[in-house]
């Protein structure tokens, strides 16, 4: 009968190599609630006048809007260049789309 025991530095070596998946797993369900998108319907994104799409801006109500003024041209926004959503300071654990907008725009530093 053959018996299989583990040796002391092998078991160790398994435990820390345990421990370090914890702070990774841990970073990456944070990073998977950070994904939630906002909505137009939200109290916040309504105090601010968030719209998902720039071009439906009314500028009537919103007389600060210019044209071409988009969530990824913001200094708010802090999405990768030509990605589609990213998240915005004003919103924390939060995502925009891009090609949004709100009256906290502002131009980004160049």
């Amino acid at each position: 009968m053959t018996e299989d025991r583990i040796s002391r530095r092998r078991l160790l070596t398994g435990a820390l190599a345990g421990l370090a998946a914890v702070p990774a797993a841990t970073l990456i369900a944070r990073d998977a609630r950070a994904a939630t998108e906002v909505s137009e319907t939200e109290e916040a994104a309504k105090s601010v006048g968030y719209v998902t799409d720039a071009k439906r801006v009314n500028a009537a109500t919103n007389p600060t809007y210019k044209p071409g003024q988009t969530c990824a041209n913001c200094f708010q926004y802090t999405g990768a260049a030509g990605s589609a959503v990213g998240p915005c300071r004003i919103f924390p654990n939060k995502t925009v789309k891009a090609a949004g907008w709100c009256k906290v725009w502002v131009p980004q530093q160049s």
